[in-house]
């Protein structure tokens, strides 16, 4: 069952029919930025006591102003959030080409169908841009954040569980499935989905619900590994190392269109997940050095951190 609105979640509670058209996924992905959000606060607030993090300056009508990093996190994360709704909807268009030529403004305006990695690339980048505006190193920068990015992808996937939003995989196969493990967690048909689309029992696989367990449990591995005692990025690239490769296994149950070019048969989301892979392991062989500091504690910023 899917409640595409916050008056499908009371009425599925409480019977009441209450004029509440909220969208649940609009709900939770705020909810996952709020959480992202405080998570990053608290590491950045971490690693500014330490001394591993100056603060930020930056002239505002030719006056300095300067403010320790975390009280930065609000207007990063608003900024993020909005060009990151962008970066979803234009990789989703980029994705259906087609639908969006048959009717591009109703699939502009749409309340589904946003590509994740789209906002996760286009948001990272506003969010690179207001890090170096505010003078702040981005390596250490990008570290703290990736706890944050785990843990806000998780609780927005459950966004496209509860709404039903199309992220859904292909159809269950139920031989397969183990006898201990609960069907809803195997297959499910996605009753009342915002698309209006009718699923044939035994249902699809509930890919949302994989990677929103699977992204608790990376971001628990990055939170407990963000005092390591390697180069400042190393974390990072373990974040896209870890968020490629799970994307890269859910595509192989995932519903998405292929692209074909030079003999390769891939979806844009396997692209971008291989790019996120070589990357992330590049960045674990270079940076895998450990610092000279005392271990739980992180080397102040310099010049070639700024980078």
């Amino acid at each position: 069952m899917s409640y595409p609105y916050l008056s499908d979640v009371v009425r599925a509670l409480t019977g009441l029919d209450l004029p509440l058209p909220f969208a649940t996924f609009g709900i939770l992905v705020a909810c996952a930025m709020f959480a992202a959000a405080a998570c990053l606060t608290a590491e950045l607030r971490r690693l500014y006591e330490l001394g591993a993090l100056l603060p930020g300056r930056r002239l505002v009508n030719g006056k300095p102003i300067v403010k320790p990093p975390h009280e930065l996190v609000s207007n990063l994360t608003m900024l993020v959030m909005f060009t990151g709704i962008v970066g979803a909807r234009l990789f989703h268009i980029l994705e259906n080409t087609h639908q969006f030529a048959l009717d591009p403004w109703s699939m502009i305006f749409s309340r589904s169908g946003l590509s994740v990695f789209g906002g996760l690339i286009v948001g990272t980048l506003a969010g690179l841009v207001y890090v170096r505006r505010w003078q702040l190193p981005v390596r250490p920068m990008l570290d703290a954040v990736a706890p944050a990015m785990m843990l806000g992808y998780a609780i927005g996937r459950l966004g496209c569980q509860v709404s039903g939003d199309g992220d859904w995989g292909t159809m269950a196969n139920m031989a397969l499935k183990p006898d201990w493990l609960p069907t809803w967690f195997w297959a499910q048909t996605y009753e009342n989905n915002i698309y209006g689309e009718v699923i044939a029992a035994p249902g699809v696989y509930p890919t949302p619900i994989y990677e929103s367990v699977i992204a608790l449990a990376c971001f628990g591995l990055l939170w407990a590994l963000r005092r390591h005692p390697f180069r400042t990025g190393w974390l990072f690239s373990l974040y896209l190392l870890l968020a490629g490769v799970e994307r890269l296994l859910i595509e192989q149950i995932r519903v998405n269109p292929p692209y074909s070019f030079a003999g390769i048969h891939a979806t844009q989301a396997e692209l971008i997940a291989a790019g996120l892979i070589v990357a992330g392991l590049v960045g674990l062989a270079l940076l895998g050095r450990r610092n000279t500091v005392a271990a739980g504690a992180q080397a102040p910023q310099t010049l070639e951190e700024g980078i």
